[in-house]
């Protein structure tokens, strides 16, 4: 089954330095557009870190030092990379943990304005978890009945999340084929941030879902503990939890 499409998505995978989205950085990138019409183009590129590879990492994803050197850095594509996205609904496997979260804070490194909440997220993982419960390569053998050679390329691991997909849509008829429900299928929580520090409750004000404030409105806990605030902001919290922590803070001074 083809995906029911009202604007293009793109289906997108990181290989990184590891696995830490507030230190760690992109090394390859690849992006999968697929247009309501059906047409798909691929784009992808490696990217130079400016910081090592570790032994282990490149063990994983076959990437080293040596071969990224000369690469551009993502400052150099970020700008690209947000025109080829811009319109596009996102989705990937893992994605709304990890590759999500690690972009928007690429984007922030290099003072990109590329307002991702304006996309809907389509995780393939969140949805293979909740039915079945397995890896990417064994979610490839289940639904598509094929071995997936070159794990952990991005452009493979990109197209198999995208055949996934759709044999999911195939095969559970409780799954709707349209990206605002596969999108809610396949969320856990409302996030306000992507890395899900902070969270909307079922009143739809935002709320820490960490530490000892954690299920309290992030309003009523900058109000009561005013040193939270500088804490966070001073602490090793993705660029982007600390924007929508500012965002709040500005929202509650200017009411």
């Amino acid at each position: 089954m083809e995906l029911s499409l009202k604007k293009p998505i793109v289906f997108f995978d990181l290989e990184t330095t590891g696995i830490d989205v507030v230190k760690d950085r992109i090394v390859e990138i690849s992006l999968l557009k697929v247009s309501p019409d059906g047409k798909e183009e691929t784009k992808t590129m490696r990217i130079n870190p400016e910081m090592p590879i570790p032994p282990h990492v490149t063990e994983i994803h076959g990437i080293s030092d040596e071969d990224v050197k000369n690469e551009p850095t993502f400052n150099t594509v970020a700008k690209d990379v947000a025109k080829y996205i811009e319109g596009c609904d996102l989705a990937g496997y893992n994605s709304n943990k990890f590759d999500i979260p690690l972009l928007a804070e690429e984007f922030l490194r290099v003072d990109v304005d590329f307002d991702m909440k304006k996309c809907r997220f389509v995780d393939v993982q969140v949805i293979f978890h909740k039915m079945e419960q397995r890896t990417l390569s064994a979610a490839y053998k289940f639904y598509c009945e094929k071995n997936l050679d070159n794990a952990h390329s991005a452009e493979a691991d990109t197209k198999a999340t995208y055949e996934i997909l759709k044999a999911q849509i195939d095969r559970y008829n409780d799954i709707t084929n349209d990206v605002e429900e596969l999108s809610k299928v396949s969320s856990h929580n409302k996030n306000a941030d992507f890395a899900g520090r902070i969270i909307f409750n079922d009143k739809d004000q935002e709320v820490f879902n960490f530490g000892k404030y954690k299920g309290q409105t992030v309003e009523s806990v900058l109000e009561k503990d005013q040193g939270y605030f500088s804490w966070m902001l001073n602490s090793d919290f993705p660029l982007y939890t600390k924007k929508v922590l500012t965002a709040i803070k500005l929202r509650k001074f200017n009411s």
